[in-house]
């Protein structure tokens, strides 16, 4: 069975100290993460140091990244390599999220030397995808998730697959305060289970974790994690309260 995985992806917000206080705040609340769950928080690259210190005294909540570049090391300004991540015990990274897509010009072919450079360097990618408010309306966004799914999943061996984590995130609702319907998510979870089993197999899709990424917060997350094909949350400014961050927590441990 699928283990939920609730994770923080705090974007361009806290520094050091912030990080320290936040993460702080969530073992206070939470001193081991619940048996059935795992948790994760991906805080900007600046904090990792100061996140992977303060981590140390809060079982069960691993650390994350939100980029990284697919070249070892080399000309690439203000980039951060799988090297990099590893030495400050990252063990997931975030890979084509909707924001590196739009504002920094991530494309399909982009997001899958992501993916092979962090597999290949024992980080779990998490990868994103999702359609625009525009493409749903013209019943595009089926086409278009299923795309970037195979896009971004193209030469990942089998073996390997089990590693990556797959995070749906319906642009529309990203810091709108909307959410896709329970129904959404799950009709959008279940295609993409159906092609992870078209690039794999089927019981190796049934492995692979599928989060919900878009306004998941405590008075809507036990409607979405109940869905049978809704394995977590990639969690965004609900992940910068320590309160709302394990109250999601808490309710994946009901649900599990």
């Amino acid at each position: 069975m699928r283990r939920f995985l609730i994770a923080g992806n705090w974007k361009m917000n806290c520094g050091p100290k912030d990080t320290s206080t936040l993460l702080q705040g969530i073992g206070n609340k939470m001193e081991t993460m619940p048996e059935d769950v795992d948790g994760l928080v991906c805080p900007p690259t600046i904090s990792l140091t100061t996140a992977s210190v303060e981590l140390q005294d809060i079982e069960g909540i691993a650390l994350g990244a939100q980029n990284v570049h697919y070249e070892d090391n080399g000309s690439y300004t203000g980039e951060v390599s799988t090297q990099m991540l590893n030495e400050v015990n990252c063990e997931y990274v975030i890979v084509g999220h909707s924001e590196r897509r739009q504002y920094f010009g991530e494309t399909d072919k982009t997001v899958e030397a992501k993916v092979n450079k962090a597999l290949q360097d024992d980080l779990k990618p998490v990868v994103c995808v999702g359609e625009s408010l525009e493409q749903r309306k013209d019943n595009e966004h089926m086409l278009r998730v299923r795309k970037q799914v195979e896009a971004a999943l193209v030469s990942v061996d089998k073996d390997q697959a089990e590693d990556v984590v797959i995070a749906y995130e319906p642009i529309w609702a990203i810091g709108t305060g909307e959410s896709a319907t329970p129904d959404q998510a799950q009709e959008m979870h279940k295609m993409i289970r159906d092609v992870l089993s078209d690039l794999f197999s089927e019981d190796k899709a049934d492995e692979m974790r599928i989060l919900y990424g878009g306004s998941m917060k405590p008075h809507n997350a036990e409607e979405l994690l109940a869905q049978p094909d809704v394995d977590g949350g990639l969690i965004g400014g609900a992940s910068l309260k320590a309160d709302s961050f394990t109250e999601i927590i808490e309710i994946a441990d009901e649900l599990s």
